[in-house]
Order: structure tokens, then C-alpha cells, then sequence
């Protein structure tokens, strides 16, 4: 009688986590999509007609800094004459740099007599609701251990997180001093709005941080810091206009120099000071 042999084969089976797993996959691949898809719309959207930034060739002259930087600190400045308050100062880096690069502002202030720390979150992508929140805590927690407000100094973007700061919490800061930010006019009129929006994907008409920081002077002492020269932001967004803050300051440096040119350092000592008559 004829045996009937059956050779048992291996299937290979797919367990329902892996099918679970694939799944969560797909839809994260599909997320992904659609964020670079967004935020290149966000990139190429068009200009408005009536807003302008600054030349290209004033663009171009921001590669001038490293040099302009160098030679500014080759002269041999007076030394800065003591304050008669030391102040708490804290330091906003620009958009796409970290704090070390406001490393010269610091040093200077800091011989000048002022305690100076930066913000604490380290790189500055962008704003969000979470980041901004912590900056509020970081600057409330540090007036309280102070026992005085702080001094707000924000270079681009980040001057306008110091003016919405400002009004949020006046009782914890005593000045903000904006570097090049553009608080006034048309939120486009500037280089960077395009890479602003490509990185944190969203307009810079909608951040996360408020709307009192465009315009509306904030409720403490405000001082504008602005350049002619300046090839990032136009020089009318970053000086704005009476009402929108104390005083403007002109100087004679690029936007990327506001981050420790020599200048910049005494000017921004120099509007401290005025602190001190304010109060006395």
C-alpha cells in the first residue's frame, strides 16, 4: 500500500505587533510628508508688493563681519566707566545661533560691572508655545533670585520674545533692548522670512508667542538698536516708529555684528546706564 508523504513547510508568519508597527510607520512617513510639504509652501510663498528687506548687496555685506568685527577690536577703547547699579542682564541669541555667539556682548557687560547669563534653552530655532513658556519661568525665576527686573537684550527674532516678555511680566524686567529685531511694519520685510517659516513651519503672521511684540511699545523701558547697514532686517522694521518704543539708537554695523561688534557693546552699556538716572 502506498504511503502518503507530507513534508510540513515553514511559513513565515507576520505577528499583529509588526503589522501595528508597519502601520504607525506608513502614517509617520505620511506626517513627515506632508510637514516638508507645508513648510515648502511656507518657503515659496511670494512677498507682498509692499514689503521690501534690505538690498542684496547690503545682504552680501554681511560676509564683511568676521573682518569689520576683527579690526573694531583692534582699537583700544577707553575702559567703561562702573555703573552705579550693577544690573541683572540677560542675553536672547538670534534666530539659527546658539549663546556662544553673543559671547563678546557678554564679556563686555560683564566688565562693565553687570551680572550677565543668556537664556538657557540653548540653539534658537524658532518660537513655540512650550519654548516660550520657559523662557517666561526662566526670567521670572531669575528676577526673583536677583531681588531686581532684568535687562532684556534680544538680537533679531528674539528681541521680539523680550518685548512680549516684557509685557506679560513688567514687574520682572526693568528695560528691553532690541538688536536689529523687526518689531515694526510688515513681518516680511526682511531676508529671513522664507528660512523662518521653512524651520518652524509656520508664517511669521502667526507665532506662537503673542502679538503684543509687534507695534505696541511694552509697558517698561524700550530702546530700539538698528542699523542702516543692516542686510538682514530693514532698518525701518528694527527703529519703528515714536510709540512703538523709547528711543531708536543708529550704529554703524551689519545685523550679524550686533551679536558682539565693540560698538554695539557700548551702546548697549550706555542705555543700561540711563537705568540708573531713571531711578535715582
Amino acid at each position: 500500500m502506498a504511503m502518503i508523504v507530507r513534508n510540513s513547510v515553514s511559513v513565515p508568519r507576520i505577528a499583529w505587533f509588526d503589522v501595528q508597527g508597519l502601520g504607525s510607520a506608513r502614517a509617520r512617513l505620511a506626517d513627515w510628508r506632508g510637514a516638508v510639504a507645508r513648510r515648502g509652501a511656507l518657503a515659496f510663498q511670494p512677498r507682498p508688493s509692499d514689503a521690501r528687506g534690505p538690498a542684496w548687496t547690503r545682504l552680501l555685506g554681511e560676509l564683511r563681519t568676521p573682518y569689520e568685527m576683527w579690526r573694531a577690536q583692534q582699537r583700544q577703547p577707553g575702559t567703561a566707566a562702573r555703573p552705579q547699579v550693577s544690573r541683572p542682564v540677560m542675553l536672547l541669541p538670534g534666530f539659527g545661533t546658539h549663546p556662544a555667539r553673543m559671547k563678546r556682548l557678554r564679556s563686555a557687560l560683564e566688565l562693565a560691572g553687570h551680572r550677565v547669563s543668556d537664556w538657557g534653552l540653548g540653539f534658537n530655532f524658532g518660537p513655540s508655545a512650550d519654548r516660550f513658556d520657559r523662557l517666561c519661568e526662566r526670567v521670572l525665576t531669575m528676577a526673583r533670585r536677583e531681588g531686581q527686573p532684568l535687562v532684556l537684550v534680544g538680537w533679531s527674532l528674539v528681541g521680539l520674545f523680550a518685548r512680549e516678555i516684557a509685557h506679560r511680566h513688567p514687574e520682572a524686567v526693568a528695560m528691553v533692548i532690541t538688536m536689529g529685531s523687526p518689531f515694526s511694519g510688515d513681518r516680511r520685510a526682511n531676508n529671513a522670512w522664507r528660512a523662518y517659516q521653512l524651520i518652524t513651519g509656520h508664517a511669521v503672521d502667526a507665532p506662537p508667542v503673542g502679538e503684543r511684540a509687534f507695534g505696541m511699545k511694552p509697558p517698561v523701558p524700550t530702546v530700539a538698536l538698528w542699523s542702516p547697514r543692516d542686510g538682514i532686517v530693514s532698518p525701518r522694521s528694527s527703529c519703528g516708529r515714536p510709540g512703538e518704543r523709547d528711543r531708536a539708537v543708529a550704529l554703524r554695523c551689519t545685523h550679524l555684528g550686533f551679536a558682539g561688534h565693540p560698538d554695539v557693546a557700548r551702546a548697549v552699556a550706555a542705555q543700561i546706564a540711563m537705568l540708573d538716572h531713571q531711578t535715582n
